[in-house]
């Protein structure tokens, strides 16, 4: 680390849960994020301002003008871009030192399973079932930490699922598969904008602690948040020994 990172990051080495050797940890880090959109926003700015080195970004969405209500990362003068290389222009302007890949598209089972293994962490901040389930089986096969987000109305989820660990329950211990989800769109029943960058926030949050400590506190957990009352409810999950993604009988 140079002079010029130890002054950028100094806030953060100051840190004794992070320090110099956390901060040396994020800036070789790699985080793959899935999607670019409400959470992946708030997301992507903190992991980059943090100074994570790598940043891979999936998104094969373009900007609207709907979007900016809350996707902060992007702004009028990119309505039409794709979303990944929206957030690239953005993210460019803030850290130097983070890299940042843009994946202008939705990637196959086989491309995620490719960025998936080069990653350290992953971060789904996607909006459909499809890709979630695609995500959770590809960070089971190949044990790798997924911090999951979602948000819609005034709801808000968060969960670590560190399939590092034998008895970490997966995505899809949480919601199995069954072939009838539909998933609930922003488009459709709208989404209070702070509750994004709320969720968004804490997820970029989850992915540093485990780029800088290898563990989280909730992992194995589900947070929910409800922004109207304000209220937080932490619920501890446990693995489905019948999961057919991450049971191994």
């Amino acid at each position: 680390m140079d002079d010029r990172q130890l002054i950028r990051y100094s806030r953060h080495i100051m840190l004794p849960q992070i320090d110099l050797e956390g901060q040396e940890k994020l800036l070789a880090g790699h985080v793959l994020l899935i999607g670019a959109g409400g959470l992946g926003s708030p997301a992507s700015l903190y992991l980059a301002s943090a100074g994570v080195g790598r940043l891979t970004i999936c998104d094969g969405d373009v900007v609207d003008l709907t979007n900016l209500q809350r996707q902060i990362v992007h702004r009028e003068s990119t309505i039409g871009v794709n979303k990944a290389e929206s957030a690239l222009r953005a993210l460019a302007e803030i850290n130097s030192d983070c890299k940042v890949t843009a994946i202008q598209q939705r990637v196959d089972e086989a491309q995620l399973m490719e960025l998936v293994k080069n990653a350290d962490v992953v971060v789904d901040a996607c909006d459909n079932f499809t890709t979630r389930y695609a995500v959770n089986r590809a960070c089971v096969a190949l044990h790798k930490p997924l911090v999951s987000g979602a948000a819609i109305r005034f709801s808000g989820q968060l969960a670590v699922f560190d399939m590092r660990q034998d008895d970490s329950p997966c995505y899809h211990c949480l919601f199995p598969e069954s072939g009838s989800e539909e998933a609930e769109s922003c488009a459709l029943m709208g989404v209070f904008a702070p509750l994004t960058g709320m969720i968004g926030s804490l997820q970029a949050g989850e992915a540093i602690r485990l780029l800088t400590k290898k563990t989280s506190p909730l992992a194995g957990s589900l947070v929910l948040f409800d922004a109207d009352g304000m209220d937080w409810q932490k619920v501890k999950l446990t693995k489905d020994p019948n999961c057919k993604v991450c049971s191994t009988t």
